[in-house]
């Protein structure tokens, strides 16, 4: 790799408001703002909106769509498309 050009690397923690849960990773992304960790460092923090502690389809609460009940009703409607 060339040097100098290429950000920054280091720890970093991501922080998700809505679920209440962080954590500790690397990264380029930067912020101004910092926390103190659990091992008493302070590193810079990025508040997301959404992680996996909080998307539905990780926590399990993610809806279903009946695909198929929608095409069989959307036939008996309108009828079979004819080939």
């Amino acid at each position: 790799m060339k040097p100098g050009i290429h950000p920054a690397y280091g720890p970093v923690v991501f922080r998700d408001r809505a679920a209440d849960y962080a954590f500790l990773t690397r990264s380029t992304a930067t912020s101004e703002k910092t926390v103190e960790w659990e091992d008493g460092n302070t590193y810079p923090v990025i508040d997301v909106e959404i992680s996996s502690a909080s998307h539905p389809f990780y926590t399990g609460t993610a809806r279903v769509l009946d695909t198929a009940g929608r095409v069989e009703r959307f036939e008996r409607r309108y009828g079979k498309r004819a080939r």
